[in-house]
């Protein structure tokens, strides 16, 4: 039995139901073209077709959930990060463009040679994936604690074909202790949310991404801390380590490099906020 509304039928009543959010007609036809799964060039030439009912209830439950502050990116599945478009569950953060500062510093610093890469809590796959497309020659490894997360990863490397990306479970660099590997660059986007921000994050945020993947501790630092007092270790003289930080940090941050430490330096993001601290292994 058919629906007697058609895609657009559909397409307004998303946007009417939605109509609170700042995106709602975005937003309506992403889910709706999730729920019908049509390209948008499909809906556009045909947008009077007669929807199913099968994906009528698709659309609402979709809508339903979004209203409840279910991220967008979760309910359709997909993120597009460096301009790739990237699996993500609600087992992984969901890619931000202001991490592509971090891959911007790599790529500037990269000699573009057979260079070695190491992404600390690869969540997605993201960081590790867009260097790998940017990087051919590199020798990627990606490690993360959570195995939902690294199956995500995997997905997302098989998926794009970058087969020089390996991943690993571990706990920081624990898979690589006693195994003398040193690598050219060190990269994270690790938690770095204290306990008193928890509360004032968005409901989208605290409600929905992986807690764990957000939240350092007290201070906000703690996770920072160990991978700046463990990262030399497993950087190679001259290797280069490169992570994200949050709103408010950069002199705590900048505080922690002792005198193995170089050229450490700052790059901001498009808000015009520190984002993103390089430090030389001297």
């Amino acid at each position: 039995m058919e629906s007697n509304k058609t895609l657009a039928d559909l397409y307004r009543s998303g946007i009417a139901l939605l109509q609170d959010r700042p995106q709602a007609i975005l937003e309506a036809k992403v889910l709706l073209l999730r729920a019908a799964a049509l390209t948008e060039e499909r809906y556009l030439a045909a947008p009077d077709n007669p929807c199913s009912p099968k994906a009528e209830a698709y659309f609402h439950r979709l809508v339903d959930k979004r209203l409840g502050g279910v991220p967008l990116s979760y309910l359709t599945g997909v993120k597009e990060f460096w301009s790739i478009p990237f699996e993500v569950t609600p087992s992984v953060l969901v890619p931000r463009p202001e991490t592509e500062v971090l891959v911007e510093k790599v790529l500037e610093l990269s000699t573009r040679e057979s260079e070695s890469i190491l992404d600390v809590g690869t969540g997605s796959g993201c960081i590790a994936v867009a260097l790998a497309k940017e990087l051919p020659r590199a020798h990627i490894q990606a490690v993360d604690i959570s195995e939902r997360a690294l199956r995500v990863a995997r997905r997302n490397a098989s998926i794009h074909k970058t087969r020089h990306v390996q991943f690993h479970k571990s706990n920081l660099f624990s898979a690589f202790r006693g195994t003398g590997m040193r690598f050219d660059f060190i990269v994270s986007n690790p938690p770095y949310i204290s306990s008193a921000e928890w509360d004032g994050l968005s409901p989208e945020v605290r409600d929905f991404e992986p807690r764990r993947a957000l939240l350092a501790g007290e201070s906000g630092l703690e996770m920072i801390e160990r991978l700046v007092r463990r990262a030399g270790t497993y950087l190679r003289s001259g290797g280069y380590l490169i992570f994200e930080i949050g709103d408010g940090q950069r002199d705590r941050v900048l505080s922690l490099f002792g005198k193995r430490w170089t050229e450490i330096e700052t790059a901001w993001d498009m808000a015009g906020k520190p984002r993103v601290i390089t430090a030389r292994r001297a």
